[in-house]
């Protein structure tokens, strides 16, 4: 019986005779049918009432010192429903039953099955733990998963949602030696295209962030369009884990680590030549993992400085500061303000044949043909001033440094761009002033920073009132006059002053898109000359101003005199 059952087990086949109920000539003729039709030798014996798939399950469970599991017991709202690809559940008739840390239950028919087990261990990169289930239960059970998965997100789906099926999402892996693909999860499960529509609907309106909040009794979505938040649906709360997982699986996270927050992206390819990137992270709170993704659109970097909302002059200031040989450009305001798009348009601008570009980003957000972009690695000794020293080794023309954050790494970009390279980075301070003295008081002697800075643009972004629903708002000229209205360089019978209404071209926001407001301060010999003597910010401010470089407030003002943003957005974007 060994040779011809070579198969199946002599220990197994005697479990089937002594508790099973079964002959060796019943076992031997099973084993020859099921070769024949082709099926695994266990089904053909519950599908050929040989034995029972509970008998059946009794026998592995005895054999293999594994316990026997009642799946119809199970609460599928605790499994883990998106640590297991989909494909691998219905593909092994299996069902993930809970994971504790890095060790993850399943419930499975055939215990002996290990390539089911490989399969679903290679996928999760986690310990599988088996327990028995009757098959035929078992069965059932998956078929209730499926269908449970469905009518949680049904209600989450508005809309004819077939047009989500060409899409191909990958992650996209920061080590360049791993192969980038599609990532899996089964494009038929309904959690798949929840989080795909939901990505999709964000970008179509032009959002910049997408958050997945949990909370104890409520689950939200969220996404920043034109730098406010706003809800975008609501699925029910026990979607978060699945939510939390299909996100983790996607940009190729550690999914059974969830007490530490984590970094990925994930490419989202609309079609043959349109993709979007997302950045993602997660915090763990305290009713679970909270995901929030940063959209980096491509586009953005090739809009041309002409779309960006420079006004003449500042347009000129920066396009002359880029073309010169040597300097350094700094771009400075709060995240969300726009300072990366003002950076890779300027180095768009710069990227010719002609000129060696290198740029320290932590992360890189964007791809530029051409340019040689370095991701810093803090935890393997890549940091900003690290890549800035090997910049300076590689015979570079131009030079981008993400930002500059510590005294070190100014030090190296100051002296980069004193030996005739141009140097573009970024701070986070309020204003162009205070940004010349952040680098004093990190200990940049003071003429380094006069001798070296050439340009400082200080920015926010400002949600543009609606072309096709704006009216003239009725404001007394006195507070026109409070506001600084009559006094910001635009002539008086030429301001006016518009508010928001709301229409279907803005849905009803009365504002649509978003312009840059600058504050673009040259450094001039006479400015230079007041850092050297000690100024504080206050008093280049002043100095600024009388030379014609206006404030962020100034700015803004006058874009509410020309009637593209309104007074409060100005109020609340900036201050005086």
């Amino acid at each position: 019986m060994a040779s011809a059952n070579a198969a199946v087990s002599l220990a197994i086949q005697r479990r089937l005779t002594d508790t099973g109920g079964m002959t060796a000539e019943t076992i031997e003729l099973a084993i020859e049918q099921s070769k024949e039709n082709g099926k695994p030798f266990f089904e053909h014996l519950v599908e050929e009432n040989f034995i029972t798939s509970g008998k059946l399950a009794q026998i592995f469970s005895l054999e293999y010192s594994i316990p026997i599991y009642d799946v119809e017991q199970h609460n599928l709202e605790l499994s883990p429903q998106e640590v297991v690809d989909a494909k691998l559940v219905k593909k092994h008739n299996l069902l993930p039953l809970s994971q504790r840390g890095n060790k993850l239950y399943v419930a499975i028919s055939n215990p002996t099955d290990h390539q089911a087990l490989t399969d679903v261990r290679f996928q999760t990169g986690l310990s599988i733990e088996p327990v028995v289930a009757d098959a035929k239960q078992l069965a059932n059970v998956i078929e209730r998963f499926f269908k449970s998965q469905k009518d949680d997100i049904n209600d989450s789906l508005d809309g004819d949602d077939g047009e989500l099926g060409d899409i191909d999402i990958e992650a996209v892996d920061e080590d360049p030696g791993k192969d980038e693909g599609p990532v899996g999860g089964g494009d038929e499960a309904p959690i798949v295209k929840f989080v795909n529509k939901v990505l999709i609907d964000t970008i179509r309106n032009g959002a910049s962030d997408i958050h997945f909040e949990p909370y104890e009794k409520s689950y939200r979505v969220r996404a920043r369009i034109d730098g406010v938040l706003s809800e975008v649906t609501r699925p029910p709360v026990k979607l978060g884990p699945r939510l939390a997982a299909r996100l983790k699986v996607m940009s190729k996270m550690d999914i059974s680590e969830r007490r530490k927050p984590q970094d990925g992206r994930i490419k989202l390819k609309l079609s043959k030549d349109k993709s979007i990137d997302f950045r993602v992270n997660t915090l763990p709170t305290i009713y679970g993992e909270k995901v929030v993704l940063r959209i980096l659109d491509p586009t953005s970097a090739q809009m041309g400085i002409e779309a960006l909302g420079y006004e003449d002059h500042q347009r000129e200031l920066y396009m002359d500061a880029l073309h010169q040989p040597q300097g350094m450009i700094l771009i400075t305001g709060p995240t969300g303000s726009g300072k990366t798009v003002s950076l890779y348009t300027g180095l768009n601008i710069l990227n010719t044949e002609e000129t060696n570009i290198s740029t320290a980003e932590d992360p890189v957000e964007i791809n530029l043909e051409g340019i040689n972009q370095v991701h810093v690695d803090a935890k393997v000794g890549l940091t900003f001033a690290e890549a800035l020293r090997s910049f300076l080794r590689q015979d570079p023309d131009i030079v981008m440094v993400g930002e500059i954050r510590d005294l070190e790494t100014a030090e190296i970009a100051i002296k980069a761009a004193q030996t005739g390279h141009l140097v573009l980075s970024t701070l986070h301070t309020n204003s162009a002033p205070e940004t010349l003295t952040r680098l004093l008081n990190m200990g940049v002697p003071a003429f380094s920073v006069a001798s070296s800075c050439s340009l400082i643009i200080a920015q926010r972004l400002g949600r543009r009132l609606c072309s096709a629903c704006k009216k003239p708002a009725d404001i007394p000229e006195k507070v026109l006059k409070e506001e600084g209205l009559l006094d910001c360089g635009i002539p008086k019978d030429e301001v006016q002053v518009m508010e928001p209404v709301g229409c279907s071209e803005c849905k009803g926001k009365g504002q649509k898109g978003r312009t840059g407001i600058y504050e673009v301060m040259k450094i001039t010999p006479e400015i230079a000359k007041l850092i050297m003597e000690g100024g504080n910010s206050i008093e280049i401010a002043k100095l600024s101003a009388s030379q014609g470089f206006n404030s962020l407030r100034r700015s803004a003002l006058r874009k509410v005199a020309m009637g593209e943003i309104s007074l409060a957005e100005a109020r609340r974007v900036t201050t005086d």
